[in-house]
């Protein structure tokens, strides 16, 4: 079976030491804003682009440090991570459909959502302190160790 990839990009978005994440319906899980990367998009375009998009934010991504120099093109910066994850798998195990998800870090200069027409509104998002993504049995292992570097990352800089 052949299984369909799709580029994604997550940005894991913090201000004053807590993270934005809003309930997606459908996978029933908590997560930060993200989205597929669209055909003419660098993986950071879009992680800057779902943000406004889903929350209204405009962010600052952190910038990895970046050193090699080409004569024909750029080294592009890269993500904090890169997942992978398995959307639909069938009950004999194999896999129809991944994301290849670039995580990012960013830090807002407010907590005052205001997400485009057709997203969810500002009441679906909730900001969570370190200790409070820890306290949240709900969250999936990766968004409590990401969410809480992500906080780490921001308030270190």
């Amino acid at each position: 079976m052949e299984t369909t990839r799709h580029f994604t990009a997550t940005t894991y978005v913090v201000e004053s030491g807590a993270l934005a994440l809003h309930h997606h319906d459908r996978l029933d899980m908590w997560l930060a804003p993200g989205g597929h990367v669209d055909r003419d998009e660098l993986p950071r375009e879009a992680a800057e682009r779902e943000v406004r998009e889903e929350t209204g934010l405009d962010v600052e991504l952190l910038e990895p440090e970046t050193s090699v120099v080409a004569d024909a093109g750029r080294e592009l910066p890269p993500a904090e991570h890169t997942m992978l994850f398995d959307i639909d798998v069938y009950p004999d195990g194999d896999v129809g459909h991944q994301h290849i998800d670039f995580i990012y870090y960013a830090e807002a200069e407010n907590r005052a959502i205001d997400p485009e027409d057709g997203e969810k509104g500002a009441s679906a998002w909730r900001w969570l302190t370190a200790d409070e993504l820890d306290a949240r049995e709900e969250l999936a292992t990766e968004v409590v160790q990401l969410g809480k570097e992500a906080i780490e990352r921001v308030e270190s800089r």
